[in-house]
């Protein structure tokens, strides 16, 4: 076969052969992503593109397609146009595909993954692709040769390895480790090196391959070993492949040295002296003999025999314990035995020289017989020990004793030996009896056990020695104790459930159950602590809130398991810590504050109030004037509110303030309230009259004018409100022919004529009007003059104004008009008088064009003063019902509505 290869440029390498048989090999590195290029079978196979002279020909268009979809192909994506072959989404690992290097296979399509050939390391994907149409029909074999790269690390089976390692073992003794480590990766990437993070300096490592490539670690003496110096070594072995970079697995090896028999058995002393009395009873203890062997095991049993030495006699006087090693007497000493044995004994260990030590006996001989002591036991009494409880009374009875010399030849005394609340005196009137009892009440919890001695001896000398030993028995004679009996506590609120407070701690000094100490809560303990009986942990069920409860206090108790029970209190108190977890509280959330204008600047406004539940630091609060502060200020401390400025309500009826309380939390908390301030009107404004325009205007009056008739009209207004704002006409000063043929309406100043003109009323009339507000405690007022020109026609204006120009000679009149004051709006009045309004029409005209070149001359000086239609009303004074154009200019006076 002739084999063309081809290389791909990626992150692998690619290469492609191609001949006649239609194979094609390709090799790519494992665990690439989706889409890598393969290779292009239509371009390794020759085969006409799109864009050949085959394609030219209108020839049809070639098809690829995998002969079977099995476990194969789902690691590739074949393009059945082009016949460019991709990774697909499923990733290939190859250590999955071969799991070992002695062909283990996954089919794929008719064809398998591989191991196989061409090389034992291969791992090969194997696919079938039918490539179509007829023209191009052929079978083609694509093997894919799948790479390995270092993406496993070595793995040692188990996590622990123990290897043992003889004392005696001779340097570069080598023993392999039993649990190599394993690397699924082939080649380099597979396990190279082992290495040891400390090897004591005794130790090293060594690698050998076998002819399957498997590498074995084994362990190498380096140095002397002593297990009665160091008897087990633990180390980390490290397993390192040639990957690069490279990666490494451990493990702990534990080295353990075994015992071998190098010691030998050994006293530590070489002789050994022993007195015996002569009238000793048979099985006395006289000596034990102790050898030691640092080995172990076997290897340090030690088994003691007298030597050969050792004359017969003496080894029938005295026994050896082969196994302990104790010499006891066997035989009773008579006149005849020796008063001094030399005793060699043996130590004697496996394999070893026995080790040798000489004990000397020396026998006293006793002549007389010892005193005796008769114990005869009052209070219960086992094997020699006496049981007592604690709590008996003073002088409880123990026992009595008899003391007598069997040959009745010497005097005997007798006394107490040992420490304790015992004594021992005659017993009256016998001469030989003495009684043991106690001197105070024993205690358990002092001293649970005392060993005193009854001791004899006669004139001669001679001791004779009784043990007798007390046991006391405990009582429920203890409470339990506290540690503390006021355990003072602290949590912050806002607490989990089940929060942990502490560990309450009481002691028993009695013994077994009596000691066992239960916990219990008081009656007077909240239901939400929680108390374990048995370890005392005591813990709160609920979040406790400051705000609501700060401080706890309650009882506990802790009882232990006598009878009847004893039982101990202890105050246990918790302070409950705050947290910033409450907001400043405005006792309103909308402040309406009412001041009078042209309050002084820095005046008290008001106090705003706010709270806050939290403590300390959480509960200062911090107040500041969010809008409006080039105006107004705020106390912090104490929450006052001023104005820097005095306040004019002609100006601004009324401020709407938002104030921010801010805590000293960390973080802070905030919360805003609004504070409304409506200024009450003063009356510091008199009325303004608007028309007439001057004192030296005038009116003609035609003599024809009707009685009733409106001739002209005084309008004003006042820039106050409400009652201050109310404006009252009157005419207070006149002059004329008939100058009571005219009379001004109170509310609306309209001036309307009383009587017929008559030929002699013809001529000037000044009326002096003054316009006068309602306010309190002063009313204001202001004066215009009306002057009211009768005459059929004006012939002579300048004679007219020769006369306004003198000084009118004019008795004022201080006759206070009286009205009627409505608090709703008032509506326009019609007109009474039909006819005379007619005949009015063309002044009527005239006064409203002079009212609304007045207007406008207002409306200009005043434009940027604005009302709000929804905080005031309009007090409108209307001439009479017809003039509307008249009415509609004139400027609405504002009245709070308050």
């Amino acid at each position: 076969h002739l084999l063309l290869f081809l290389l791909f440029v990626g992150p692998f390498n690619c290469f492609a052969s191609y001949s006649r048989a239609t194979e094609l090999f390709y090799s790519l590195n494992e665990g690439l992503p989706a889409g890598v290029l393969i290779g292009s079978l239509a371009r390794d196979l020759r085969l006409p593109t799109a864009g050949g002279q085959q394609a030219a020909s209108l020839q049809p268009p070639l098809s690829f397609t995998l002969a079977s979809h099995g476990l194969g192909g789902q690691y590739v994506q074949l393009d059945n146009r082009s016949g460019e072959l991709h990774t697909s989404a499923v990733e290939i690992d190859r250590e999955t595909l071969c799991v070992e290097s002695s062909g283990a296979t996954i089919f794929g399509g008719s064809a398998a993954v591989s191991s196989s050939s061409p090389s034992p390391e291969s791992c090969l994907l194997l696919l079938d692709v039918l490539v179509l149409p007829q023209e191009y029909f052929r079978l083609v074999k694509v093997k894919i040769a799948i790479r390995d790269v270092n993406d496993n690390a070595p793995r040692f089976p188990v996590p622990h390895i123990r290897l043992s390692v003889p004392e005696n073992a001779p340097v570069n003794t080598r023993l392999a480790i039993e649990h190599p480590a394993l690397d699924p990766d082939m080649g380099t990437n597979g396990v190279q090196t082992y290495r040891l993070r400390d090897n004591y300096g005794v130790f090293t490592l060594d690698v050998e391959e076998n002819e399957n490539g498997e590498r074995t670690p084994y362990l190498i003496v380096m140095g002397a070993l002593d297990r009665e110096t160091q008897d087990e070594y633990v180390t980390v072995i490290v397993a390192e492949d040639g990957g690069t970079p490279p990666l490494v697995g451990s493990a702990t090896l534990t080295i353990g040295i075994s015992d071998i028999n190098d010691n030998c058995p050994q006293f530590n002393e070489s002789q050994l002296n022993v007195t015996l009395y002569g009238n000793s009873s048979l099985g006395t203890h006289m000596a034990t003999v102790h050898a030691v062997d640092v080995d172990l095991g076997s290897n340090a049993q030690i088994t003691y025999s007298y030597s050969q030495k050792v004359p017969q006699p003496s080894r029938d006087l005295f026994h050896l314990n082969e196994s302990t090693g104790a010499i006891t007497l066997s035989t009773k000493v008579d006149g005849d035995t020796p008063r001094l044995h030399r005793l060699i004994i043996l130590g004697n260990g496996p394999g070893c020289i026995p080790a040798v030590i000489t004990v000397l006996v020396t026998i006293i001989k006793v002549m007389m017989r010892p005193p005796e002591v008769v114990p005869r036991f009052i209070a219960n009494e086992v094997e020699g020990v006496v049981y007592l409880k604690e709590l008996e009374p003073i002088n409880t009875p123990i026992a009595f004793f008899t003391i007598k010399d069997p040959d009745e030849k010497y005097k005997v005394s007798c006394y107490l030996d040992g420490d304790g609340p015992f004594r021992l005196s005659p017993y009256k009137p016998y001469n030989n009896e003495y009684l043991l009892e106690t001197t105070k009440p024993l205690d358990f919890e002092t001293q649970q056990l005392y060993e005193i001695s009854v001791v004899a001896w006669n004139s001669e000398g001679f001791h004779v020695k009784k043990v007798v030993k007390v046991q006391v028995l405990d009582d429920n004679d203890n409470s339990p104790v506290f540690s503390e009996q006021l355990i003072e506590l602290s949590i912050e609120e806002n607490n989990v459930p089940n929060a942990f407070l502490t560990k309450l701690h009481a002691t028993d000094a009695d013994s077994g159950e009596r000691g066992q100490v239960s916990y219990f809560l008081g009656p007077d303990a909240p239901s939400y602590f929680a108390l374990d009986k048995n370890t005392g942990v005591l813990t709160v069920s609920t979040q406790l809130d400051r705000e609501e409860k700060e401080k706890y206090r309650y009882t506990v108790k802790a009882v232990d398991s006598g009878f009847p029970p004893r039982e101990s209190i202890a105050t246990v108190t918790i302070t409950v810590l705050d947290k910033n977890d409450n907001s400043p509280r405005f006792i309103n959330k909308d402040f309406s504050f009412f001041v009078p204008e042209n309050f002084p600047g820095f005046g008290e406004i008001g106090v705003i109030s706010v709270t806050d539940a939290d403590a300390g630091q959480n509960g200062w609060v911090a107040l500041s004037v969010l809008n409006g502060s080039d105006i107004f200020v705020i106390d912090t401390g104490k929450g006052v509110l001023r104005a820097k400025v005095s306040l004019d309500r002609e100006q601004q009826s009324s401020y709407v303030l938002w104030i921010e309380a801010v805590d000293g939390g960390d973080p802070a908390l905030s919360s805003t309230a609004k504070i409304t301030i409506l200024l009450l009107d003063i009356n510091d404004n008199p009325p303004l009259v608007l028309f007439p325009q001057s004192n030296m205007s005038y009116l003609l009056v035609l003599p024809s004018t009707l009685p009733g008739s409106p001739i002209t009209e005084v309008y004003a207004v006042d820039k106050d409100t409400g009652m201050n704002a109310v404006i009252a006409y009157s005419i207070i000063g006149r002059r004329g022919p008939r100058p009571e043929s005219f009379r001004i309406d109170p509310k609306t100043g309209n001036i309307t004529l009383e009587e017929s003109l008559m030929q002699n009323d013809y001529g000037l009339y000044r009326l002096l009007v003054k316009v006068s507000d309602h306010g309190y405690p002063e009313p204001l007022h202001s004066t215009v003059m009306v002057n009211l020109f009768v005459n059929d026609t004006v012939s002579n204006e300048s004679y007219i104004e020769s006369l306004l120009r003198k000084e009118p000679d004019i008795s004022v009149e201080e006759k206070q008009p009286q009205i009627s004051i409505e608090p709703t709006h008032k509506k326009m009045e019609s007109a009474s008088c039909m006819p005379t309004l007619v005949a009015l029409s063309i002044i009527s005209l005239g006064s409203i064009a002079l009212v609304t070149g007045m207007g406008i001359y207002i409306c200009l000086r005043k434009g940027k003063k604005h009302h709000r239609a929804d905080e005031n009303l309009e007090v409108q004074i209307p001439l009479n019902g017809r003039i509307n154009l008249h009415m509609l200019e004139k400027k609405p006076v504002e009245i709070s509505n308050i």
